[in-house]
């Protein structure tokens, strides 16, 4: 016959076995949902922290970590937009030379590239020397040519013109709503280093050419038109391009059939 004791310690047996096996389950259960996600390990704070760096995309990373390089530019395009806008003093009615505005707006289309052309073509038309007509091609090419490769750069790089700038301008095609580069800077520069260097003319008149240049340059910043790299860039490239003019010179040589439709 089976002792009672024997049956209570089964029922005992069974009842804490039971309850040890649920216990571990639990401790397990706890074990697995701390170890993936546990924030004070170190190992695990260095993964996630190399997992979200690695996350951030890669214009975010330029931002928290801007090049040298990088300053400097915006430093110095920050000054630009500063003091053009301190320079810009012929820009309205209401500015500090306000009163000096009309006069500004004269030397502008004494800059222009159409009175440039008309009146090149003009002469062109009306001159019955050879060496007159030679150099008067060469600066109806020297305009086209300037023509183009500003409105090139300009609808490449596509800066928009200051804001405190009037749109009131002399003749205005599509990509003159952008400033870079200033077409009236690098046409003055090309025009004086032309006139200067093909014109035989007095100390006096060499000097004039040279301050029309450098006020139709200023012009454009007093007007609130441009930027000072706009124009410092229109400068150096107006420069340049008349080497180029002056490496590629027409004459009845190089291009007879050009000379041949201006003959008389």
């Amino acid at each position: 016959m089976p002792s009672p004791w024997s049956s209570r310690e089964r029922r005992a047996g069974g009842g804490g076995s039971s309850s040890s096996s649920s216990s571990r389950l639990e401790f397990l259960s706890l074990v697995s949902q701390r170890s993936p996600g546990a924030p004070d390990s170190p190992s695990h704070r260095k993964e996630s922290g190399s997992t979200a760096a690695a996350a951030l995309p890669e214009e975010d990373c330029m931002k928290l970590n801007p090049s040298f390089l990088g300053i400097a530019l915006s430093s110095l395009l920050a000054i630009d937009l500063w003091a053009s806008k301190r320079l810009g003093v012929c820009a309205g009615e209401d500015s500090a030379w306000g009163s000096a505005r009309p006069l500004m707006k004269v030397v502008e289309v004494s800059g222009h590239g159409i009175p440039w052309l008309l009146g090149t073509f003009y002469g062109l038309c009306q001159s019955d020397s050879s060496a007159a007509r030679e150099v008067l091609l060469n600066l109806l090419f020297a305009l086209l040519l300037d023509l183009v490769l500003v409105a090139l750069v300009k609808g490449l790089v596509k800066r928009r013109r200051p804001t405190h700038n009037k749109m009131d301008m002399f003749v205005t095609i599509s990509v003159d709503k952008y400033s870079f580069p200033s077409g009236h800077a690098t046409r003055a520069a090309l025009v004086c280093r032309f006139v200067l260097r093909h014109l035989v003319l007095a100390v006096p008149l060499r000097v004039l050419v040279v301050l029309w240049a450098l006020i139709v340059s200023v012009s454009r910043v007093m007007l609130g038109r441009h930027n000072m790299t706009d124009v410092l860039f229109g400068l150096v490239l107006g420069y340049a391009l008349y080497s180029v003019v002056e490496y590629c010179w027409l004459s009845p040589l190089s291009a007879p059939a050009l000379f041949a439709l201006w003959s008389h």
